[in-house]
């Protein structure tokens, strides 16, 4: 291995192997990491956990194994790391659970030689890139006719002249990884022709040439954010979910929603199916989309390949995603299920400060914010049965309001 390749990792938390299952590695540990955890620690299955951040999976009474790496976002890095830990730990046969957008590109790229050790359920790359490159994805649903909004592909900022459209607009990455980590926001809104030039070239200078689009700016609040959740494979669902984002955090571009209800919609399952299709997708796919109120289209906005923040809502609504791909990856029989609409997820540390914004803007009367206090379904850490990630995800709290503005 290269010299890269050989940073050192360290084993946090380790328990006794009590069968001979194969297990379940999950790369990233936070509350999203945390679900795939319980999902599969309560049904008996080892669970391992690899992060390079401070994150409250470790502490989980469902997580066999924790190992803590230096990075995990260099990709040639992150291989190895995974490489090593498998032989070492004789990870054979496990089941790989990729958390962030960064981690589903390197194993994508790197598939071959990590399928020599682990299953690995992500795609190859000529499914990922149109999903990897907002650029490939809005073309493509073009092509397919899926609505999307208005959109330019600005190479300079001499090519923003040519941008016809009223303000306020939004910037947005077509790679979201060095922007996203860099200003720790999802778009950027530009309310005037000077605002999209100055903040066009801030953010080119962060992705390079070429990567920043402008898009025009949906009206509406989370009532008008939906997505398609499913566990994907040869042409069909065969487990699903419509959701709609109610709440998100931060409140106009959303790195992360914060309350979530199921809902009936098929036009979004018929949009995603067609996208889906035409790219040969397997595996676990979140498909996102806002209803434009101007005309009553759902109109696409992104594309994620891997597990989503509030997965946890399939399991209370009937679809236990990480369960069914596990299950699929294992060679077992997987029967076809769709998750019930009216079934609610809340994430009560993002929500309250996003509730606050919305309360203070007018946009969320405090009756309706306390109703869904008293009526949800499932939270996304604090559980009976495992209440140490929780706690520790308050004495947390300073480090992830540096590290990811929560």
């Amino acid at each position: 291995m290269s010299s890269a390749s050989t940073n050192s990792y360290r084993i946090i938390r380790r328990t006794s192997l009590s069968n001979c299952v194969p297990g379940a590695v999950i790369i990233g540990g936070d509350y999203q990491g945390l679900g795939i955890v319980r999902s599969l620690g309560r049904k008996g299955i080892p669970v391992c956990v690899i992060d390079d951040e401070h994150s409250i999976s470790r502490y989980s009474r469902y997580t066999s194994i924790a190992v803590s790496v230096p990075n995990l976002r260099d990709a040639e890095q992150t291989r190895d790391a995974l490489l090593r830990i498998g032989h070492s730990l004789d990870l054979k046969g496990w089941v790989l659970f990729p958390t962030r957008d960064e981690l589903v590109a390197t194993i994508s790229n790197h598939r071959d030689a990590l399928r020599d050790i682990f299953r690995v359920p992500t795609p190859h790359w000529d499914a990922i890139q149109w999903i990897w490159d907002k650029r490939n994805t809005y073309k493509l649903a073009q092509k397919l006719g899926i609505p999307i909004p208005q959109t330019w592909f600005p190479e300079s900022a001499e090519d923003l002249a040519g941008i016809d459209a009223h303000f306020p607009l939004v910037l947005k990455p077509a790679i979201k990884e060095h922007f996203i980590y860099a200003t720790k926001a999802k778009a950027w809104r530009a309310t005037n022709p000077n605002e999209l030039s100055e903040r066009f070239q801030a953010a080119t200078r962060i992705t390079g040439r070429g990567e920043m689009l402008v898009q025009e700016l949906i009206p509406g609040d989370g009532q008008n954010q939906f997505a398609y959740c499913a566990f994907f494979k040869q042409g069909r669902a065969v487990g699903s979910m419509v959701a709609c984002r109610r709440r998100q955090h931060p409140y106009e571009f959303g790195r992360a929603s914060t309350f979530v209800e199921t809902r009936e919609l098929p036009i979004l399952e018929k949009l995603s199916e067609r996208f889906l299709q035409a790219i040969n997708y397997y595996g676990l796919v979140e498909v996102e989309y806002k209803r434009d109120p101007r005309d009553g289209q759902f109109k696409m906005l992104d594309v994620n390949a891997r597990t989503w923040g509030y997965h946890t809502l399939g399991n209370a609504a009937g679809v236990d995603f990480p369960y069914l791909i596990y299950r699929d990856q294992l060679g077992d029989d997987v029967e076809t299920c769709r998750g019930r609409a009216g079934v609610s997820w809340i994430r009560l540390l993002t929500d309250l400060p996003a509730a606050t914004v919305a309360l203070t803007l007018g946009r969320l009367r405090l009756a309706d914010y306390l109703q869904t206090l008293r009526h949800f379904d499932t939270e996304a850490v604090f559980t009976q049965d495992d209440l140490l990630p929780g706690v520790m995800e308050c004495f947390l709290l300073p480090y992830l309001a540096a590290k990811k503005g929560f």
